[in-house]
């Protein structure tokens, strides 16, 4: 699904339902999506076990970084020693090619530094969308041409080449996943400013507002108490969208060699190093490509499910077309 039609779909979302009567709608329609639930438990067993890495690992009695020379073969350049990766009572998951380091303890380190940094990315580019939009909706016509063209300037900017230009030249004693969240933060909320800016000219020219205009609010007390609560759903659902896009560019910056330095774990990191491993020790690779691939696509559906929760008219449209359905083979069964 492309950037455009997520930003199409995000901003016709509709947002007239009350908060309080919205939120128990908008659970009652995500409890009817099996699969939205199954990826929001894979979500939050995947947040669980990054928050308690630390007590996982002691659990194991590893660390991320020890190095454990002797459960690797030097003779064979570096393989780890034992079946299946050196999996054991005491490495869990097996050990790392050449450093023998805990594979447990590096993924669980790793789901960290990826959530982290795409949770916090995705943070940095709301506050930023949100703030722009809706001062270019609410601001006079030259403060919305300067900022919508500020806004296309930055969609136009390909995020990748822009973050490894960034990350290159930024000296390495910065804390790097704290760079990587602020890079991609502040190179990705075109869209989302976008969408925030369309929603909210859409918002005040409805009564409500006018109303409040006219009873002497003020600019940004309108938006705080009129039209902020009516662009929170499009907010959220490109928001959820947006934490697996991140998630995939930070392992890519990593993978790449700009992103998450050693000794720090990162999946991405440990796919670069893995690539050449693949035959004689796979689980190293397949490990954290798995990770990436569950946790990417857990919070892909998941997202999706938010989308169609917020939107009354999915649900309406889904008993339509079941209804439809169920009438078809009605008729064809009655055929003779």
């Amino acid at each position: 699904m492309s950037e455009a039609l997520l930003a199409a779909e995000a901003a016709v979302t509709d947002t007239s339902v009350p908060a309080a009567s919205g939120a128990r709608q908008f659970w009652r329609r995500l409890r009817t999506q099996r699969a939205a639930l199954a990826a929001a438990a894979v979500v939050a067993l995947l947040v669980l076990v990054a928050l308690a890495a630390p007590l996982l690992t002691a659990v194991e009695g590893q660390d991320p970084t020890t190095y454990h020379p002797s459960l690797v073969d030097s003779a064979r350049g570096g393989v780890p020693v034992g079946p299946l990766g050196g999996i054991s009572g005491d490495h869990w998951l097996g050990v790392e090619p050449q450093t023998g380091r805990d594979l447990f303890a590096r993924l669980t380190y790793g789901a960290r530094v990826s959530l982290g940094v795409a949770l916090a990315a995705t943070v940095v580019q709301v506050t930023i969308g949100v703030t722009l939009g809706v001062a270019a909706a609410l601001g006079k016509r030259w403060v919305d041409q300067l900022l919508s063209r500020f806004t296309d300037i930055i969609v136009a900017m390909p995020l990748m080449i822009m973050s490894l230009a960034l990350l290159a030249i930024v000296p390495s004693s910065f804390p790097r996943p704290v760079l990587v969240a602020l890079v991609v933060g502040l190179i990705g909320w075109g869209n989302i400013a976008r969408i925030v800016r369309a929603q909210t000219l859409t918002l005040k020219e409805l009564d409500h507002v006018s109303a409040a205009r006219l009873s002497g609010w003020g600019t940004w007390s309108i938006a705080r108490r009129e039209l902020l609560p009516g662009i929170a759903a499009p907010v959220i659902t490109y928001a959820a969208l947006l934490v697996p896009s991140n998630i995939t560019v930070e392992a890519a910056l990593s993978f790449l060699g700009v992103g998450v330095k050693p000794p720090t774990p990162s999946w991405g990191q440990m796919l670069t190093a893995a690539d050449v491993w693949y035959q004689a020790a796979p689980q190293y690779l397949l490990l954290p490509a798995g990770a990436l691939f569950a946790t990417v696509l857990a919070l892909t559906i998941l997202g999706d499910g938010v989308r169609t929760a917020l939107d009354p008219r999915a649900a309406s449209r889904l008993r339509i077309g079941t209804g439809r359905k169920r009438e078809s083979k009605t008729t064809e069964g009655g055929a003779p």
